[in-house]
């Protein structure tokens, strides 16, 4: 069997790092905003040539805490992705604003430009994108947008460590919201986020947004949260962090075969010099996703959909979008199928994969 991931053995190669890192962190008897989130804050700003970072509970959470620090007005719409990850949605309707969906380009994904500027009304403020599989948004067209209409700009960079447009890198044309969920790229051995930001103002806001609204304790300057990364995940994270170019070649080893080998039946991901893509997830597309994907379990390959039902068509967000059409979005979500590209896949894995799906 070759699971769609594997994330004991994935981590296996840094099991001695992560033990001597956790007995540090057991020892210390500090588990709460200590040093190894200093740590960590710095080395992924300093990776990611931002400005500074600020560490958090969740990707949700920095989805969110960024919203806030624009301070938009009550009304406020954001766009973002018809065919996004929910929790895109869940952080602008969870801070109080209204979320519209532009349609993606069938070829990147990634919310299309063109069809940005029908969205935008007096109300529009932000506009929230995702770099969805680990390939980053045309990020040209969409800044000339904000700086024509004067709108914000947060990155959803859950799934783009390390990716980069024209050679700049996901989460520093904006703001930019990392998850750290374990099968990221970048993941850790549970639940963290962090928000990567310009100003030293902005940081400072946020790390009191993420501590009960607190910089100094028992002094609440604001309506804050409690979302706050571990000293234990910032330490794992910091070890990860080290060979996470490492990780990123290794995916795009594997998405290179794929993308060299794979017959012409199955639409393949969009490759292009200006994309330095890093492949969290290697999607493919086919008229027949259910069947390619019970056939390949069949034959002892696990995949996964990212993802079955867009947004849209989600029962908690009926009220929210009336019967509204997003039919890019439903073809993306009808035909895409993800498959094996872990670290923990070898080439051999990859090759018996790809010999599997030739005969389908």
């Amino acid at each position: 069997m070759i699971p769609y991931e594997d994330l004991g053995k994935l981590n296996q190669p840094f099991f001695k790092e992560l033990e001597k890192d956790f007995q540090d962190s057991l020892q210390s008897g500090w588990y709460i905003l200590g040093n190894k989130v200093k740590h960590f804050e710095q080395a992924f700003a300093d990776y990611c040539g931002a400005n500074y970072c600020v560490g958090l509970a969740s990707g949700l959470d920095a989805l969110v805490l960024a919203l806030k620090v624009l301070q938009l007005p009550k009304d406020a719409e954001v766009l973002v992705a018809s065919n996004t990850y929910i929790a895109t949605i869940l952080a602008v309707i969870n801070a109080g604003f209204k979320p519209v969906l532009v349609e993606p380009d069938i070829n990147t994904y990634n919310m299309d430009p063109e069809k940005i500027e029908e969205r935008i009304n007096a109300r529009t403020k932000a506009i929230m994108l995702t770099h969805l599989y680990g390939k980053v948004c045309q990020m040209d067209k969409i800044e000339a947008i904000c700086k024509k209409y004067q709108l914000h700009l947060i990155e959803d960079c859950a799934q783009a460590h390390g990716a980069k447009f024209k050679g700049q890198q996901a989460g520093t044309f904006g703001l930019g919201a990392f998850s750290f969920y374990p099968t990221k790229n970048l993941g850790s051995l549970g639940d963290g986020g962090a928000l990567t930001v310009k100003t030293e103002q902005e940081a400072t806001l946020v790390k009191s947004l993420r501590n009960y609204g607190s910089a100094k304790k028992y002094h609440n300057d604001h309506i804050g949260y409690n979302s706050r990364l571990d000293e234990i995940q910032a330490g794992f994270l910091s070890i990860k962090l080290r060979y996470l170019d490492e990780i990123t070649a290794h995916k795009r080893t594997l998405a290179k075969l794929y993308h060299d080998n794979l017959k012409g039946d199955f639409i393949k991901p969009q490759v292009h010099p200006d994309f330095f893509d890093v492949y969290h997830i290697y999607n493919i597309r086919h008229p027949k996703r259910d069947q390619l994907k019970k056939y390949l379990l069949e034959n002892g390959i696990g995949t996964e959909i990212h993802y079955p039902i867009p947004p849209h068509q989600q029962k908690a967000y009926q009220k929210i979008f009336k019967g509204e059409s997003y039919p890019i979005a439903e073809e993306i979500h009808q035909t895409t199928l993800s498959l094996p590209i872990s670290f923990a896949h070898s080439t051999n894995d990859i090759e018996k994969v790809m010999e599997v799906m030739n005969q389908f």
